[in-house]
């Protein structure tokens, strides 16, 4: 494997919104390597708490729907706003895929650590869509602590975010960081 490369990769992944997806469809084969990548995360005591929901087709427009109304049920009505409505509509819509990123906590381990396990298969997923082309982001509205009203989820299932996909339009803007020397500390 070639190191810089990865490295490249890595350093390229951003949030993509999407604003920023065009009409391609993601293919089912594609799909299905981004989701075996996530299979392959770390997994503590091998619990493996991840599942997705993935949202698709005629249920996009549910979807927005049921944010629309978890907007509406939170907002003050005079407070509400026709372009977050629009907002919250559009990125249900002109995205393709929509995955409901899910964590069935063991009694085997402390929550973080499902958490964390769970988090580190969406790396892999965003690391997979970054390489294909996809534009893909982890959004974590106060909707899914209400996920069950539009999804059924199993016992000890909790749903941690909403991650966005669709096929790249244009070129990804340009990341950076703080440099990695402030944020460590040796200690001999």
């Amino acid at each position: 494997m070639d190191t810089n490369k990865l490295f490249e990769l890595i350093k390229r992944r951003r949030a993509v919104q999407p604003t920023q997806y065009n009409d391609q469809e993601i293919t089912q084969e594609e799909l299905n390597l981004i989701f075996e990548s996530a299979n392959w995360a770390p997994t503590h005591k091998r619990t493996e708490p991840w599942r997705f929901k993935i949202i698709q087709g005629d249920a996009r427009s549910r979807f927005a729907e049921f944010m629309v109304n978890h907007y509406k049920e939170i907002t003050d009505p005079e407070k509400h706003s026709d372009r977050t409505i629009q907002v919250l509509t559009d990125k249900c819509l002109k995205s393709d895929k929509i995955v409901l990123i899910c964590m069935k906590k063991s009694e085997l381990l402390p929550e973080w650590e499902e958490v964390a396990a769970t988090a580190m298969a969406v790396q892999n997923m965003w690391l997979m869509c970054t390489s294909m082309e996809i534009g893909s982001y982890w959004s974590s509205p106060s909707a899914i602590q209400k996920m069950e009203k539009f999804v059924e989820l199993e016992e000890n299932e909790s749903c941690l975010g909403i991650y966005y996909m669709g096929r790249l339009s244009g070129d990804l803007h340009a990341g950076n960081r703080t440099p990695i020397e402030s944020k460590l500390e040796f200690i001999d």
